[in-house]
């Protein structure tokens, strides 16, 4: 009987010390899975021309926290950026805060999860020492406000390069006459003489062999009867 107590009370110290070992595992496993604020980080970001503030959480046991971020100023709040919720994973989840933030400037972020945390991420964020560049955008090869200047023409100006032509009447006035010729066109000859009968040789030439014709049967006929009287006689 005094054998069955004695390991009765063996058994129950077993048991004890296993229960015991039992909780404080699972004590040292449930505050390594808790929440805590060394599951948040913070950086400084650009994506193009644009600054970001992001925030990451890998809290494994998915609880969802309140962040909030400040702009500080000689250790003092100037102004609140943004806040936002955010739900942990292993993996790592983020959230992004549109700043365009400053070289060197420095930033608050404050952690709540209700009953767990409620506190600052550890070291104020600081930016990068240099800002987020700008993209420049290329200046017109023309001004866009007016039309393209013409280039100017390397030729002389077309009144100094051209004379002017003569009007109708000086060009009449100021040409020559031309020379009278004793052997006209046919065109020209046949419209003279209907027109005037002048400004031609013709009358005076057909005067001439006119006279000559009259001598010449003057002579012939005076010829004619001088032979006739001589065979008469």
């Amino acid at each position: 009987m005094s054998i069955s107590r004695r390991n009765a009370r063996r058994s129950v110290r077993i048991l004890g010390v296993a229960s015991a070992s039992a909780a404080l595992a699972l004590g040292v496993a449930g505050q390594a899975l808790a929440c805590n604020i060394n599951d948040f980080s913070a950086e400084a970001k650009c994506t193009g021309d644009k600054g970001q503030i992001v925030v990451k959480d890998i809290d494994p046991s998915q609880k969802t926290a309140t962040v909030t971020v400040f702009l500080e100023n000689n250790g003092a709040d100037e102004k609140k950026i943004g806040e936002q919720q955010v739900t942990g994973s292993r993996q790592g989840a983020e959230i992004t805060f549109d700043e365009d933030w400053k070289a060197n400037a420095t930033y608050r972020v404050h952690v709540k999860v209700p009953g767990i945390v409620d506190e600052d991420i550890k070291g104020n964020l600081t930016t990068q020492a240099t800002a987020c560049a700008k993209e420049e955008s290329p200046s017109p090869s023309a001004p866009a406000s007016g039309s393209p200047k013409p280039t100017p023409s390397t030729s002389a100006p077309a009144e100094e390069s051209a004379s002017p032509a003569p009007s109708e009447s000086e060009s009449s006035s100021s040409a020559p006459a031309a020379a009278p010729s004793n052997a006209p066109s046919a065109a020209i000859g046949d419209s003279n003489l209907a027109e005037t009968g002048a400004n031609s040789n013709t009358g005076m030439i057909a005067g001439v062999a006119g006279a000559l014709v009259v001598v010449g049967g003057g002579a012939v006929y005076f010829g004619m009867r001088r032979r006739g009287a001589k065979s008469g006689s």
